[in-house]
């Protein structure tokens, strides 16, 4: 069959470390354009893979026939991006957390059923060896129900990572909506969504800028969540990890205690209450100063390839990113918020 013709949108880091390689290695793409308003990036890129490089999505969208689009903008063109890709004709696979708002979330689902193409949400974690490991423990029921869990994300923020150093976008509100949480928090909404296949049902959070000075984006926050089984936890996002980051999740079951990325070697580790240890090699998490595949792109190019809508669905994109809206939610107002 003939190539996959993507286009790259915004190639900041995570276009430069995950999509763009991810593409390049993959037998069924051929990578046609690449567009960033710094066009010397896009150039750069051209330069490397081929295709050509645009300052402007909508020229892009115009002048080329492209059969997906990678969106890695900052997150307050997610939507308005993926809307015109999906109006374009082309199967969307968006950086989360994929919208700023539930509205937006609900128009890219509504424009890619209405031009019977896919939407895909880059939530990498739920593809990650440990992750991959862990559900497939899980789902045999040996431990048991999950009675709580903690799960965590923190680093030492975007500045270590984002092409634009401390005066990335990542820091101005317009352009990243929100911070640790956008960028972290949502991460681990999914993944907690994803490993107990359970939805949350209500979430108190406390949110703030507690260190990151002169931005007006969150750079920490502590926040607990009842799932609709009655199963109750904590999620932390935080870019104030300035030493010993941390992608862990602890779930404390009937039967046992799972643990994931506590060990460097030993990623999964199930402790069960007769005494007996299991530990599991298989693979780190990827993080940023380790980059290793993301298998999102995979995921996404299989999806067109085999015509499977993809498991990581706009749907469930949404279903993420409201536990986090629900988090500032409660922050703003002091109170308990309720998902269902």
């Amino acid at each position: 069959m003939s190539k996959i013709k993507v286009a790259v949108i915004g190639c900041g880091s995570i276009a430069k470390y995950r999509h763009i390689p991810e593409y390049a290695a993959n037998p069924n793409v051929e990578i046609v354009a690449f567009c960033d308003p710094v066009l010397e990036r896009a150039e750069k890129f051209a330069a490397e893979h081929g295709g050509k490089a645009y300052a402007d999505y909508q020229t892009l969208l115009k002048e080329e026939k492209v059969d997906a689009v990678s969106v890695c903008t900052p997150n307050a063109l997610h939507a308005e991006v993926s809307i015109a890709a999906a109006n374009a004709g082309a199967h969307v696979l968006v950086e989360k957390p994929m919208a700023a708002t539930e509205e937006e979330g609900l128009a890219m689902i509504e424009a890619a059923k209405k031009n019977n193409v896919y939407l895909m949400v880059g939530h990498n974690q739920r593809l990650m060896p440990p992750h991959v490991k862990a559900k497939e423990i899980l789902d045999t029921g040996r431990l048991g129900k999950v009675l709580t869990f903690r799960t965590s994300f923190g680093h030492p923020g975007p500045e270590g990572w984002s092409v634009d150093g401390r005066v990335s976008w990542f820091f101005r509100k317009e352009e990243a909506i929100m911070g640790a949480m956008g960028d972290l928090g949502v991460h681990k909404s999914d993944l907690i969504r994803y490993l107990l296949g359970d939805e949350v049902s209500e979430v108190a959070a406390f949110i703030g800028t507690l260190h990151k000075e002169g931005t007006e984006v969150d750079d920490n926050a502590t926040c607990v969540l009842r799932m609709s089984s009655g199963t109750i936890g904590t999620l932390v996002a935080s870019w104030t990890y300035y030493r010993g980051e941390d992608n862990s999740t602890v779930l404390w079951c009937e039967n046992g205690v799972m643990k994931i990325g506590t060990h460097p070697e030993d990623q999964v580790i199930v402790e069960l209450r007769d005494g007996s240890v299991e530990r599991y090699q298989v693979g780190a998490i990827a993080t940023n100063t380790r980059q290793t595949s993301s298998g999102v792109i995979d995921a996404f190019v299989t999806s067109i390839v085999t015509q499977t809508p993809p498991s990581i669905s706009g749907e469930e994109g949404l279903r993420s990113l409201k536990v986090i809206l629900a988090a500032f939610e409660s922050q703003a107002t002091g109170r308990t918020i309720s998902l269902q």
